[in-house]
């Protein structure tokens, strides 16, 4: 379903994230600023009120603690960060607690992350179960990344990305990225009287991403660039986003019915990707490779068949049932899935089929609900 632009509708009730950034929660001094937070609860009330099923990606935990810590600025330091973070994200969520139940909500769950939590499948598929059971009971998860642990190769970044993978990973139908600019601009509007807004985009290339201002506020991390690396990712998870402003209650409303002050990435195919697969294609480390055959290719990249073992001509590495390997045709990776073989097993039963000993059909090397090509593989994040 698109976003109806500039027009108002009648909305279906909708699975939505909203993501809120540092320099939309605190003061410019970076502390919490209670008004600022009150409203952006009483629009998130607003859209658990006409039935969605809402999920919060808010930042703004080292913002909200260096202070109390006394840090004449934020922290560039980790321990410093960590410190801060450890501090602001009680204060944060006690804030939160305190303004849901003025608006009569239920209380908000706290989920704190890291990129290592979806790298191990069973841990990435309790997130989701979680996250899922939360929404079927009417609560408001609150997602954050777990700055308080996080080091620098197992962070998401910021979390423009983290709000984008959460949003897939869930198969949210919209993705709000609530920021201090109202949208994307030809060039940086701070500084340039001729840039131009775009109300809506359907492709996000090299050449609009070099349009972007990189730099975030002083207390964020998150530029535009790193906005519309997030809304490319959604994008391909099939997921539609609105990057922009808003002032007052009614501001999430507004946006869903296309009136928004922002610039809306729309799709211009829906098909989104199951949660195996996104776990598959975002997540996972190969343990190994597997070359294949002309065959072989084109039966799993044209016509969506399981990859068998007589098309497969050379084994690198060693991998164990359920790990995730690369495959390759002609020296080009083509894609990569779960192996249903462990190295061992699979050089066994290819040279028994040699030997023409395996007289039974052989089960798939990897099936295909668990292979993504690699049109689903990048490294936007």
């Amino acid at each position: 379903m698109l976003f109806v632009v500039k027009g108002d509708r009648m909305m279906k009730k909708e699975r939505i994230v909203v993501k809120i950034g540092s320099s939309s929660l605190t003061s410019p001094t970076g502390e919490i600023d209670y008004a600022k937070m009150k409203e952006h609860v009483g629009a998130l009330a607003q859209l658990k009120r006409l039935g969605h099923e809402v999920v919060l990606v808010s930042s703004g935990a080292v913002a909200a603690g260096f202070k109390q810590l006394n840090y004449a600025i934020r922290p560039v330091t980790t321990k410093g960060k960590q410190a801060a973070a450890a501090v602001g994200q009680g204060l944060l969520i006690q804030t939160y607690n305190e303004l849901f139940q003025n608006e009569k909500l239920l209380p908000p769950a706290q989920l704190l992350l890291t990129r290592q939590d979806f790298s191990h499948r069973e841990t990435y598929e309790h997130i989701f179960s979680t996250m899922t059971e939360l929404l079927e009971r009417g609560v408001i998860p609150i997602v954050n990344e777990n700055d308080t642990v996080a080091v620098d190769e197992l962070t998401f970044g910021d979390n423009d990305m983290l709000s984008a993978l959460v949003a897939g990973m869930i198969h949210a139908e919209r993705l709000i990225i609530l920021t201090d600019i109202n949208g994307i601009y030809s060039a940086n509007p701070r500084t340039d009287p001729e840039a131009e807004k775009f109300e809506t985009i359907h492709t996000i290339d090299e050449q609009l991403l070099g349009m972007a201002d990189s730099k975030g506020s002083s207390v964020g991390t998150g530029g535009m660039t790193s906005k519309l690396l997030a809304a490319r990712r959604a994008q391909k998870l099939g997921v539609e986003v609105f990057i922009g402003s808003g002032v007052g209650e009614d501001k999430l409303v507004n946006i869903l019915k296309g009136n928004g002050d922002g610039t809306y990435v729309l799709l211009d195919e829906n098909k989104p990707m199951t949660t195996k697969r996104q776990w598959v294609a975002l997540h996972s480390d190969a343990a190994g490779e597997l070359h294949v055959d002309e065959g072989a290719e084109r039966a799993i990249v044209h016509r969506g068949k399981s990859l068998l073992p007589a098309g497969i001509t050379r084994i690198v590495g060693h991998f164990e049932e359920g790990d995730v390997v690369d495959v390759y045709a002609g020296g080009n990776r083509i894609g990569k899935g779960v192996v249903q073989y462990s190295e061992e097993a699979l050089r066994e039963a290819i040279l028994r089929r040699e030997r023409l000993e395996h007289t039974d059909p052989m089960k798939e090397v990897i099936h295909r609900d668990q292979w993504v090509d690699r049109g689903g593989i990048d490294n936007d994040e």
